[in-house]
């Protein structure tokens, strides 16, 4: 009786999976305005965009000095939907608040 090399094929063909490509991200930018107030955006930050308010507050200063800030970094459904969300609450609350939405 002859033994089986382990090394040797077994006659199985393994197919080569396909890689999938990581999705691209997104990242949400606040912009500073002349009438949106500090405590809505860090209440947007906090509601919309996972923040504790500690982070939010960062980021609201953020957009305060520099005039931009990035409030996360997701895959574009999820970029897309918390943009448009934070923008008809802004608008509701009658807040100017521009939010955007840029590849990484």
């Amino acid at each position: 009786m002859a033994t089986q090399d382990p090394n040797k094929a077994t006659g199985t063909a393994l197919k080569e999976r396909e890689k999938t490509d990581k999705p691209r991200l997104w990242k949400v930018v606040f912009h500073n305005d002349d009438f949106t107030t500090q405590e809505f955006v860090v209440e947007v930050l906090m509601r919309f965009f996972g923040h504790d308010r500690t982070g939010a507050t960062r980021v609201m200063l953020l957009v305060h000095h520099t005039g931009a800030g990035i409030a996360g970094v997701y895959t574009r459904e999820v970029a897309e939907t918390r943009v448009r969300q934070a923008t008809e609450y802004a608008e509701t609350a009658q807040h100017p608040l521009l939010i955007t939405m840029e590849p990484e």
